[in-house]
């Protein structure tokens, strides 16, 4: 609920001009993940194992390069593949989940800390910390 009455509010202050477009750039993506940054990944135990989840940028990935993350004090050198951008589409970041995760699995408990750097399109960075307290979801 907190998320998505965040995400409304961060949309609000956005210019008219830009609601107009696509969210397909780093300027258009930046201030929402910005505002973001602690929801940027979460993790969740499920059937024995823990599941690092990246949706929340992989929903803004138009605008971003690259998303490279570490685990338990690594780091952020390991690439996550995403889908492209479908920006000849009506909705150019649906997710299609069509050649790309949205998670990736490891051992139970193992996740303990977790480094995000992330290249937006015109090749400025932004980074976190987690902490798998911080990220965890039900």
């Amino acid at each position: 609920m907190f998320r998505n009455s965040l995400i409304v509010a961060v949309i609000a202050t956005i210019p008219a001009a830009a609601l107009a477009e696509n969210f397909t750039t780093a300027a258009e993506i930046k201030p929402i993940l910005d505002a973001t940054r602690a929801n940027w990944i979460a993790v969740r135990e499920f059937d024995g194992k823990d599941l690092l989840y990246f949706t929340q940028l992989l929903s803004w990935r138009c605008g971003l390069s690259e998303i490279r993350y570490g685990l338990n004090g690594a780091t952020a050198d390991k690439v996550w593949a995403m889908e492209p951008c479908y920006d000849t589409e009506p909705q150019p970041n649906a997710l299609k989940m069509e050649g790309a995760e949205i998670f990736l699995t490891a051992p139970l408990g193992s996740i303990q800390t977790i480094s995000i750097s992330v290249t937006y399109d015109d090749g400025t960075e932004a980074s976190a910390d987690f902490k798998r307290a911080d990220v965890m979801t039900p």
